[in-house]
C-alpha cells in the first residue's frame, strides 16, 4: 500500500527515469529509417535498462519503505507508456503485425482502465500469471527491437507468440478475477 515516503526517491526517479527513457528510445529505434542494425541495438539497450528500472522500482517500494501515492500512480502510466511506444513504433516500422500491438494494447490499457476505476477498492493484486506475462512481453519486444534475422527472428516470432497467448489469457483471467471479487464484496455489504 501506498505510504508517506518521501516524493522523491530512488524507486520515483526510476519510474521517471523509464517515461525519460522513452523518446531517447524512440529517436534510436526510427534512426535513419528505423532499420540502421547500430541504433537498433542501441535502442535494445535503452529498452532493456528501462524494462529493468520497473523491476527495481517496485523492489525498492515495497522492501524500502519507498512506495507513495505518486508512484502508484505513475509507475503503470511509465510501464504503458514504454510498452505502448515500443510496440506502435515496431509497428510503424512494419516488424510487427499491428493486430499484436492493438491486442496487447487493448489488454493493457482496459486491465489499467479496470484497476484505477476500482482503485478505491482495492479488488485485485497483480498475479504471477500477470507478472510473468510482462516479462515475456518485455522479451519478446526487446528481441524485435533487436536486428535479428533466419533463426533468431523465427525465436523472437515464438516468444511473441506465447506474449500474445500469455496477454489474453491473463486479461481473460483477471477480469473473471475482478468480477468474482466484485460480486463477494457486494454480497458481504
Amino acid at each position: 500500500m501506498p505510504g508517506t515516503a518521501r516524493i522523491a526517491n530512488l524507486a520515483n526517479i526510476l519510474t521517471g527515469l523509464r517515461l525519460v527513457l522513452v523518446p531517447i528510445f524512440l529517436y534510436a529505434l526510427f534512426y535513419d529509417g528505423g532499420h540502421q542494425t547500430t541504433a537498433r541495438v542501441v535502442a535494445w539497450a535503452i529498452f532493456a535498462v528501462a524494462s529493468i528500472t520497473d523491476r527495481f522500482d517496485g523492489l525498492l517500494a515495497r522492501n524500502y519503505g519507498m512506495a507513495t501515492e505518486f508512484g502508484a500512480f505513475v509507475d503503470p502510466i511509465a510501464d504503458k507508456t514504454l510498452m505502448g511506444a515500443s510496440l506502435i513504433g515496431l509497428s510503424m516500422l512494419g516488424d510487427l503485425p499491428w493486430w499484436v500491438t492493438v491486442l496487447i494494447l487493448t489488454r493493457e490499457l482496459g486491465v489499467t482502465a479496470l484497476r484505477l476505476a476500482l482503485i478505491r477498492r482495492n479488488v485485485i493484486p497483480s498475479s504471477w500469471g500477470g507478472k510473468l506475462k510482462t516479462v515475456v512481453q518485455a522479451v519478446a519486444i526487446g528481441l524485435f527491437v533487436l536486428p535479428l534475422s533466419g533463426a533468431l527472428h523465427m525465436v523472437a516470432v515464438v516468444v511473441m507468440a506465447i506474449a500474445v497467448v500469455l496477454t489474453v489469457v491473463t486479461g481473460i483471467d483477471y477480469l473473471l478475477s475482478t468480477v468474482r471479487e466484485i460480486r463477494a464484496t457486494n454480497r458481504g455489504s
